[in-house]
């Protein structure tokens, strides 16, 4: 079985940074796109940010384009998540997410999941 683990959340003030990670383990999987995931307290679960594990290809929600960087690293099984120029509305549960079978910004078509990480920004 497939298994996503996220690390690197926590408070920060508004404008700082963050960095999350997602470690992928166990059985080899169909991981053709992976990505990120956020949700805010009584609100549905957002894109944010997703990254081709082949070849070349990344995509971002609107609201984080310029302030979140994707990067992978296929010979560690890792993905990470720059955050820059926080903001309060970016605070939310983050999720890791694996493998589409669909659009990549939509959450319904991703197969594994991570348990989540807390990001709080305080203003």
């Amino acid at each position: 079985q497939a298994q996503l683990v996220e690390s690197g959340g926590g408070l920060v003030q508004a404008g700082g940074s963050l960095r999350l990670s997602c470690a992928a383990s166990g059985r080899a999987l169909n991981r053709n796109v992976m990505g990120w995931f956020r949700q805010a307290p009584g609100k549905e679960r957002e894109f944010v940010a997703a990254i081709a594990w082949i070849g070349e290809g990344t995509w971002y929600a609107d609201s984080v384009k310029g302030r979140f960087t994707l990067s992978r690293d296929a010979a560690k099984n890792t993905m990470s998540l720059q955050m820059n120029s926080l903001k309060p509305e970016d605070t939310a549960i983050y999720y890791c997410a694996a493998e589409t079978t669909g659009r990549v910004t939509t959450s319904l078509y991703y197969k594994y999941w991570g348990p989540g990480t807390q990001v709080t920004v305080s203003s």
